[in-house]
């Protein structure tokens, strides 16, 4: 019997490779505006992190997701995601 083969997306805080599903996904639309994805189905480039605070507040530290979606985020759009995953 085949098993399944299990998605599995790096967290880009810790980068640590996980599960897709026990991921966040931040999304950046077609517009340009950057969100968390709590339902994983915005249309949009993707990135992931975990579920834990830490792993947000090290990524926006490194700047990865700035580099994963080529372009600069302000403090404003990560204080409203670090709300959105306290809220979660």
């Amino acid at each position: 019997m085949k098993t399944k083969k299990v998605p599995m997306r790096m967290c880009t805080g810790c980068g640590e490779m996980f599960e897709k599903r026990t991921l966040v996904r931040v999304v950046k639309s077609p517009e340009g505006d950057v969100s968390l994805d709590l339902t994983g189905k915005k249309s949009g480039r993707g990135a992931y992190v975990c579920k834990n605070p830490e792993c947000l507040k090290l990524a926006r530290k490194k700047k990865a997701f700035e580099r994963a979606f080529s372009q600069p985020i302000s403090d404003e759009v990560y204080n409203l995601m670090e709300e959105e995953m306290k809220n979660a």
